[in-house]
This record gives C-alpha cells, structure tokens and sequence, in this order.
C-alpha cells in the first residue's frame, strides 16, 4: 500500500471518473502526478450494485500506476451503496456489511483513503448557470429558492435521528479501516445547512466535525477538508476548523476551493476570488504539518472549456502550484 508518510503536501487531480489518455496527459503536462477518483456517480470500472470487488479495486490501482501516476485514494460511493444506512431504514446491515468488504478491498488492493459524506440527498445548488468574473459560468446557492422542496423521502428525519445513524455506521466502519489500514476521511454537507428536502444535514459546523471525530475517535478516522464547504459556513469558521483539525492531524486531504458569499445564499467562485485569501490557507496547512494532498475540486466554465481537462482547471491548478513553490522557496518560513 503506498505509504503516505512519506510523501509531502502536494497537488493531485481529482474528480475523475474514468481514466482516459487526455486526462493522463494532462495532468503530467500540469506536473501532477497523484490522483483519487469520485465515484459519487458510479463508475465503469465497478459491475457490482452493492460494493467494490476486490480484483476490480487492483486493476483500478494497476491502471493508474501503468499510466505513469500514483492513486492516492476513492471519494463516494453511489449514494445507493448507503441510503438505507443514513436514513436508518430496514436493510442497513447488509448495507453496512458491503460497505465494510469495499474497505478491506481497498486496503488490500493498497489503496490508502476512502473519501466519504453522510448526507442522502447530496449536494444541493438552486442555480448552475450563475456568472462570475468575466461571465464565467459556476454554479450557486439560495435557501430562500430551495426552503419549500418537496420531501425526498417519505417523512421528515431530524438531526437527532441523522447523529444516531451516523454513529451506528461510522462505529462499525472505524474497526474495519484500523484493521484495513484505510484512512476515512469525512466531507461537509454541501450547503451546510439545516435541512434540505426534509432531511437534516448534520456536517454543517465545526462544532459538528468535532462531535463526529469523538464519535468515529480513530488514526484511521478523519476529514476531507473542502475548503469551500468551510467557506460556506463562514470564512471564521473554516480558518478556526483548519487550524484546529490541522494541529490535531486529523486532516487526510483537501477540496482547494472557495466560494464568494456565505450560507443562506452564496456562488462558487475562482480561487483568489471568493471569500478566503487561498495562498493563507495553503500557508497554513504547511504550518499545521499537513502532509496530504490537495485537489482543485469544483471550477468555473472558462470560454471554450470542454470536459474535464479544460482551461478553468488548468487555471485553478496553475494558481495551486504557484502558491505551492512560494512556499517550498523557504520565503515564508
């Protein structure tokens, strides 16, 4: 299994479904060479409806090495894998069970971080045509526009019930990762707000990651730090989360992105754009000894952008790696 020890902050690409020759490309041409997966949406290299086989999860790892990159680790399964488990319905434990042989599988196909969230109605955003500097096209957020949703399940669940779920999950997942050697890393709700679609979204505050991290208490157990996500919340709460988080280790990797405005109504936005000074932020993450890696996550439309190798990531990723040789430069030590 790759050792993350050993490895130093660093970018990766990310938000890949499937492997092709032009992503390959590009990223080397962008100098990265470490990657992770979103299977949020399922993914061709998966058969299976439940979990993720074994010898699937190798030739997934055997295919990224032989592209001459490294896969540092998955996010999401399809929310299918889990739904029963958040809403606490009847048949979450053969839920719980596949989803424990999807991480002894990846442990040992030697894949190091699953990525992971517990919120069943996914992310929310009233509006995917909102424009931001020079008319580029992203995507934003209004509760105002969204408060009268139509229920997605079949009654209202509260955030007592979502908490008690989420700790019947997360403390049977935990000793199977510990004995996997699989980091969980825990993303926020995306927006971090109350409720959405009847279903109270609990990872919506600091002070909720810091309940679910006594809750799932483990090495093994940690966050995927979306720096927009926090930005949502507001930017006090996420320089106070990664600060915190940070000092703790309990940071696996991060979603290098920002938004502009803040919970009940905001836009995503261009790195340097939005809320957050971004060059701090990375500043920071190298002080608190973060020794993960970083994706540049969601981007705007650019002119012209086509797919997922497109000018708005190589943007966003440009800036990232700027601000990365700053640092390495010892100027701010």
């Amino acid at each position: 299994m790759l050792d993350l020890n050993t490895l130093p902050m660093r970018l990766a690409i990310g938000q890949v479904r499937e492997l092709t020759d032009e992503i390959v490309s590009f990223s080397k041409q962008m100098g990265i060479h470490d990657m992770q997966f979103n299977f949020f949406g399922g993914s061709p290299y998966f058969p299976s409806e439940a979990r993720w086989e074994y010898m699937d999860l190798l030739r997934l790892r055997t295919r990224v090495e032989d592209a001459g990159l490294r896969l540092n680790g998955i996010e999401n399964v399809p929310i299918k894998f889990y739904d029963k488990i958040m809403l606490g319905k009847p048949g979450r434990d053969e839920q719980i069970e596949n989803m424990q042989t999807t991480i002894r599988n990846m442990g040992r196909a030697g894949i190091p971080i699953f990525g992971y969230h517990f919120v069943v109605t996914g992310v929310w955003r009233t509006s995917s045509t909102a424009r931001t500097r020079g008319d580029a096209l992203t995507t934003a957020f209004d509760l105002e526009l969204a408060k009268d949703a139509p229920l997605n399940f079949d009654r209202e669940y509260t955030d007592d019930e979502m908490w008690a779920n989420y700790e019947y999950f997360i403390k049977a997942m935990i000793p199977v990762a510990e004995e996997a050697g699989v980091q969980l890393a825990l993303h926020p709700d995306d927006p971090p707000v109350e409720s959405l679609g009847g279903v109270a979204r609990i990872m919506r505050s600091f002070e909720a990651f810091d309940r679910a991290m006594t809750i799932g208490d483990s090495p093994n157990h940690g966050l995927d730090f979306c720096v927009g996500s926090w930005s949502e919340m507001s930017p006090e709460e996420c320089k106070k989360g990664l600060k915190y988080f940070g000092e703790k280790g309990k940071i696996f990797y991060v979603h290098f992105r920002d938004v502009l405005g803040t919970v009940p109504k905001f836009r995503e936005a261009f790195i340097g754009e939005g809320n957050l000074d971004m060059f701090d932020i990375m500043k920071t993450l190298r002080q608190v000894g973060f020794k993960g890696y970083m994706i540049d996550d969601h981007v705007p439309a650019m002119t012209g952008d086509s797919g997922w190798a497109s000018r708005s990531r190589a943007f966003a990723n440009g800036q990232m790696s700027a601000y990365m040789e700053i640092l390495n430069s010892g100027a701010f030590d």
